[in-house]
């Protein structure tokens, strides 16, 4: 009878969650692309997982924190990374979204600027939030006695996503500009900068230009995709087989790193500046992302998955922005309890690995916790109750989207 009476609550919330779905499914424009949302979501939860897999706070001593990296201390570690560094997906989505956002405000008779305001406010509205609390943080963090090295590793982690935002509007700005340019023209100029600063010996800061340059390629990628240019899968595999035939030589020939995101105390690093591996490799994602275009518009029909996908892209801002402050909220509070492996310890053996692991489903509740504090910056307040839950449009403006989106909590 207990058991019947348990079972009654769990079936009543599977209905409840069905009908959700379908709500949000049936309330979705038909013409809608839902693999754009889907290459999205892959693409924050990779860049999530992967920053929670490599980032490590060791405790120094007290309650000092310094980073390190798994993939320094155990380098056959660094496929991890071409699994988990998706940004060149972010960039393809974001320029083809961009582009046809762009042409549809013409269309509207909507003037560049008022675009522009639209998108950006969109964009950097949710930044105030992460802004004004690490500011507080850090005064009282300070005031309290905490070393100002372990501030600065805290902040430095804590802010280090907002790099994306601001290349990510540098693009968006010129997209008028972009419509046309073929992605091949800023390639070059990544062939050319690391010609230079890696075989010339040319000064290290012109590596920076590939900031720029190299993000870029996979943007006006996304503009070509707008334009049709991408539509046959003869393109993806071109992409995807090309990008990791020149990445594999580049890594075995002409000493890139093999890890495509940085690894402290490592000479060079694929991703800080951008490196022309970095790009190639991105170049192997993004056709693979065209490949899968197909599997994912079949799986996007299942009203659950598809009503994950949506919720997750109305938040995508929310969890980019607050993933690294719920691991070190996460990490700070444990050292209360001593240094924890996988949380406090130095990522040096498997056994980290594994413990680390273990960690992941708390570093997602209390991200869970981040987004309910935070998401109303990015979603907007709640509307009343009472009424309807519908998904009209979801293009959030942090992966590069429309944004044009209606969703009712």
């Amino acid at each position: 009878m207990a058991e019947s009476r348990t079972a009654m609550p769990l079936h009543g919330a599977r209905q409840g969650l069905h009908r959700g779905a379908a709500r949000v499914d049936a309330a979705t424009p038909a013409d809608r692309d839902r693999a754009v949302d889907a290459l999205r979501a892959l693409a924050i939860l990779g860049v999530v997982l992967g920053h929670w897999l490599v980032t490590a706070l060791v405790a120094d001593g007290g309650f000092g924190l310094r980073t390190a990296s798994p993939l320094r201390h155990l380098p056959w570690l660094a496929p991890i990374s071409w699994v988990f560094q998706t940004l060149a997906v972010f960039f393809l989505v974001g320029g083809h979204v961009a582009t046809r956002g762009y042409a549809s405000a013409r269309a509207r008779g909507t003037t560049y600027g008022q675009w522009l305001t639209s998108r950006l406010s969109r964009l950097f509205k949710p930044v105030a939030a992460i802004l004004t609390l690490w500011t507080v943080t850090s005064a009282l963090l300070l005031l309290s006695g905490t070393d100002i090295d372990t501030v600065h590793t805290l902040l430095k982690l804590a802010l280090s996503p907002l790099w994306f935002l601001l290349v990510f509007a540098a693009l968006t700005a010129a997209t008028p500009l972009l419509l046309r340019v073929h992605p091949l023209w800023p390639l070059a100029v990544v062939l050319h900068v690391d010609l230079f600063r890696f075989g010339l010996g040319g000064p290290a800061w012109l590596g920076w230009v590939n900031v720029v340059a190299g993000w870029l390629v996979p943007y006006t990628l996304g503009a070509a995709w707008s334009r049709g240019e991408l539509e046959h899968r003869r393109a993806g595999w071109i992409l995807l087989t090309g990008g990791a035939l020149v990445t594999a030589a580049l890594v075995a020939w002409a000493g890139y790193p093999a890890s495509m995101v940085g690894v402290p105390g490592a000479p060079i690093s694929n991703l800080s500046p951008p490196t022309l591996a970095a790009v190639t490799f991105g170049l192997a994602q993004c056709g693979l992302a065209l490949l899968l275009r197909g599997p994912l518009r079949r799986t996007m029909r299942r009203p659950l998955v598809w009503a994950a996908v949506a919720l997750l892209n109305l938040s995508a801002m929310t969890i980019f922005l607050w993933h690294q402050t719920a691991l070190m909220a996460t990490t700070a509070t444990g050292l209360a309890a001593g240094h924890l492996p996988g949380l406090h310890t130095l990522p040096d053996d498997l056994g980290w690995v594994a413990a680390r692991l273990a960690w992941l489903p708390l570093f997602t509740l209390v991200l869970a916790l981040c987004w309910t504090a935070f998401r109303a910056y990015e979603q907007g307040p709640r509307r009343p109750t009472g009424r309807p839950s519908r998904v009209v449009r979801s293009q959030p403006a942090a992966q590069g989207a429309e944004a044009e989106a209606h969703h009712d909590a």
